[in-house]
């Protein structure tokens, strides 16, 4: 009997304390100023002072403080069970309406004064410490600049993540902090020399082995541009990686090792410089900078006949593959570990004179791109993050916040939910910049990379058939039709096949032949019909050179580079 009679009694009880938290609630919510203004920091407000340091000095207090700090002093004197939480709660509502009759300046005051206990103080001091990022005060004025993205390329271990890395902290994107962190955990590993690169160089595989894998992406500002850093991978089984970032570029620039028998290795037949500067300038890369790395090493030591050397053996190489030596190739000497002739001159290379590495960046000529053009976004990766997010470099055209695009080639209509810009919010993008974009109307499933954002009025082309000009670079034996390879074409991978050869073209007269050729070998140059095993987006070169361009891979090796003639119709 006793038992049943004292529940109710405790539910009753319940009860009560739920009405009065409910009328407090209620009261607290009519005082709450809907309309105050918004909560702006006061940054030259006076520094912080604990309680028990202004006790000490009554007399410099103003009245409405002391209201507080008797408050304070109130609640922290010793309560039975839970009245001192109560006491905490009740000043709420009154709290709210002094700081609605102060200037929004001085609602500071309001959230220093629960902080006055022991325990939460040195929490406070603490959270002071944490570093900001140094991008913060230029947010406001991004967009106005110039976007130029620049890709690092050239053999493994050539130095191009630590000179990202240098760039990142010479620039002050990177804190010294931070960097000197990365240090310590470099030297545990038996790695110092490889902490810049860790900038760049996020995940632990990439820094465990030393080697990049994925293209890492950073940012950097200068005075009139905005950079994006892409560290492409230099190892051979990554290079389609590679091509993946070399085609969101707009400048190359070619990482060479000075060091004895490294420059050597990487621009051998199997080397990765040659290939590099090659699938660049097939990416559309117009302007290459060789930075000459490694000077400082004990074997080179800052020497003018090895830099010679080094610009003696690729010259030629460069001028067959497309680049103009008097106006498309700048060389200069550097070094990614100390960080000479990067951003300032050196005195150990008296005998450069040029301007070292980020001025000369910033002393390039503007990129003309037209605004007024159809917007083509070739995306280049893509993820779920509430919602459907999609990463690419918008090629031509201008993106806004709440447009209708249409996603190419599965006419899927999206809208855009909002922008990125290299990490800052924007409200609309221009060509050349590399965007995050969130997506509405789409599944991140039905996504792959090298499908295109085009707007509904002018949508790209696309099919499985065209005719294309192939330059053979290397391969053994000869090519005939019926030959499968890998097409790279902008963001686009996807099996091809060889259908017909239709004719070879003279490399000196540009003639074509007036005979079908059987087979093609190395260096000939032929126009052939391809076919993709599914429907891919593309242009032709002449219309639009950024997806008419491609390259043919077969066997971990770059077989051929190409471009689009002719879009041919399937037939049914």
């Amino acid at each position: 009997m006793d038992s049943r009679d004292t529940a109710p009694d405790s539910w009753e009880q319940e009860d009560d304390v739920e009405a009065t938290i409910d009328g407090q609630l209620e009261t607290a919510l009519t005082t709450l100023n809907v309309n105050a203004k918004p909560f702006v920091p006061n940054v030259n407000a006076a520094e912080f002072v604990p309680t028990f340091a202004t006790i000490a000095h009554p007399e410099n207090i103003d009245s409405s403080e002391k209201r507080t700090i008797m408050e304070v002093t109130e609640c922290n004197a010793p309560m039975e069970n839970g009245d001192r939480e109560m006491c905490t709660e009740e000043p709420w509502d009154q709290k709210d309406l002094e700081s609605n009759q102060e200037e929004p300046g001085g609602g500071d005051r309001g959230p220093q004064v629960p902080a006055l206990s022991e325990k939460t103080a040195p929490e406070i001091e603490e959270e002071e410490e944490v570093p900001v990022p140094k991008v913060q005060p230029v947010q406001p004025d991004a967009p106005r600049k110039e976007h130029v993205n620049v890709v690092f390329i050239g053999h493994v271990d050539a130095g191009k993540s630590t000179i990202g890395g240098q760039i990142m902290y010479l620039t002050g994107m990177v804190d010294k902090r931070t960097l000197e962190k990365y240090e310590r955990e470099a030297k545990e590993k038996n790695r110092e020399t490889w902490y810049l690169s860790w900038a760049l160089d996020t995940n632990q595989e990439e820094r465990d082995k030393g080697k990049t894998v994925e293209v890492g992406r950073a940012y950097f500002e200068t005075d009139k541009k905005h950079f994006t850093i892409l560290d492409a991978p230099g190892h051979k089984s990554f290079v389609p990686n590679m091509i993946g970032g070399a085609s969101q570029a707009d400048l190359a620039v070619l990482v060479i090792s000075a060091r004895k028998g490294e420059f050597e290795t990487g621009f051998e037949k199997g080397g990765q410089t040659r290939e590099h500067a090659m699938l660049a300038k097939t990416a559309g890369v117009k302007h290459l900078i060789v930075l000459v790395n490694k000077m400082d090493d004990p074997t080179v030591n800052w020497s003018l006949e090895r830099y010679e050397e080094c610009k003696e053996k690729l010259v030629p190489f460069l001028k067959k593959v497309g680049f103009n030596p008097k106006k498309d190739i700048h060389f200069m000497p550097c070094s990614g570990l100390t960080g000479a002739n990067l951003k300032e001159p050196t005195d150990m290379c008296s005998w450069y004179t040029g301007l070292p590495f980020i001025p000369h960046l910033d002393s390039l000529p503007n990129f003309n791109r037209s605004i007024d053009g159809p917007v083509r976004l070739p995306i280049v990766d893509k993820y779920k993050d509430m919602g459907t997010v999609i990463l690419g470099k918008l090629e031509s055209g201008a993106i806004s916040k709440a447009q209708q695009l249409v996603m190419m080639p599965n006419r899927h209509v999206v809208e855009v939910l909002s922008l990125l810009s290299d990490d800052v919010e924007t409200d609309d993008a221009g060509p050349g910049e590399n965007l995050k974009l969130r997506l509405k109307g789409i599944e991140e499933e039905e996504i792959l990379p090298g499908f295109i954002l085009c707007n509904a009025e002018n949508l790209c082309h696309s099919g499985r058939t065209f005719d294309a000009q192939i330059v053979i670079i290397e391969h053994k034996s000869i090519i005939c039709p019926g030959y499968n390879a890998v097409l790279h074409i902008h963001t686009c991978i996807e099996e091809v096949q060889i259908t017909a050869l239709i004719c070879l073209v003279d490399k000196k007269s540009g003639e074509k032949s007036k005979t079908r050729p059987r087979f093609v070998k190395q260096d000939q140059v032929c126009i052939a019909r391809l076919r993709t095993a599914g429907t891919i987006c593309l242009e032709t070169f002449k219309d639009f050179p950024q997806m008419g361009r491609f390259t043919l891979r077969d066997e971990g090796k770059t077989i051929a580079i190409g471009k689009v003639l002719k879009l041919v119709a399937e037939r049914d």
